[in-house]
């Protein structure tokens, strides 16, 4: 799909000091996102807490990052779980009108066969009038999607569109490049594999640290993109320390750590999460100054 070429970001979903979503630092963040030139957002996903939400509270953040965005960039919903029954009501009880897609994780903590990774994928494809993309991250998830069942989705379900892949496995990656349906993307999950992605044929990445640093980050991957190979090479090495740091204390403490840096947000996270260390943040601090001039 053209609308998920590039570089998009999976949003924070920021709070206040009281535990509230704050609504208006969300607005700024997706403001500095569009003017930072990523190709879309991802609303919902891991990075946005989208397990500590209750249902209003995920109303009220689609609502917010849709009329911010007022039709400016591609949007994609995060609607996944273990429950596959429920991932399907979801499915079919959400308004997906603003969304060009879906974003729905693997099955957690339940560690299904590679045949129960099908069959659940195969009902969300059945369920869902919007495309899939198919999200593999064994890290979290406990499985890992074999590159097999990866390509026996792609080639057997058309609104099955694209994964993306935050397994960490190279080869498994160009695996699934090397032997997927033409109109079939595969998008990088981590940051720091998305360079690499990226020249070996992926479509681009959805970024973390990008919705923090978006000038520079949607400009490595569009050079990586553009086989301008040094280049985009140079962006990732003065990136590099930063695709590190923002998950060393968990996701997303680190890359909120960053939008209090930068004035964009308090960095709150909720339980089970607690917020980044003095340590981290000083870190992060010495990161980002050559970046935006921001003293720790």
């Amino acid at each position: 799909m053209k609308e998920l070429q590039g570089t998009g970001v999976a949003l924070v979903t920021p709070f206040r000091k009281d535990g509230a979503v704050d609504i208006v630092s969300l607005q700024k963040i997706v403001e500095h996102n569009i003017e930072g030139g990523v190709d879309y957002l991802v609303v919902l996903g891991t990075t946005g807490e989208a397990a500590t939400l209750s249902k209003e509270e995920k109303q009220l953040v689609v609502k917010t990052v849709s009329a911010v965005n007022n039709g400016r960039l591609p949007l994609v919903l995060g609607i996944g779980g273990n429950n596959t029954a429920a991932v399907v009501d979801e499915l079919q009880q959400t308004d997906l009108s603003d969304f060009v897609a879906v974003l729905s994780v693997s099955p957690y903590y339940v560690k299904p066969t590679q045949e129960g990774i099908y069959q659940h994928f195969k009902a969300v494809s059945v369920a869902s009038d919007k495309p899939i993309i198919i999200y593999n991250v064994p890290g979290r998830t406990g499985s890992n999607i074999l590159s097999d069942t990866t390509l026996r989705l792609a080639n057997d379900f058309k609104n099955i569109v694209a994964i993306k892949e935050a397994s960490g496995d190279l080869v498994q990656i160009m695996e699934i490049i090397k032997n997927k349906p033409a109109d079939f993307d595969v998008i990088s999950g981590d940051d720091i594999t998305a360079l690499p992605t990226v020249l070996a044929g992926g479509a681009g990445v959805i970024s973390v640290l990008g919705q923090g640093i978006p000038v520079e980050f949607s400009k490595m991957i569009s050079l990586g993109l553009n086989r301008q190979v040094d280049e985009a090479f140079a962006l990732h090495y003065q990136l590099q320390d930063g695709m590190s740091l923002i998950f060393e204390e968990g996701n997303p403490a680190g890359i909120k750590a960053i939008f209090e840096l930068i004035g964009l947000s308090g960095a709150n996270v909720r339980l089970p999460l607690v917020e980044a260390t003095d340590i981290l943040k000083e870190k992060l601090s010495h990161f980002i100054k050559p970046l935006f001039q921001v003293s720790a």
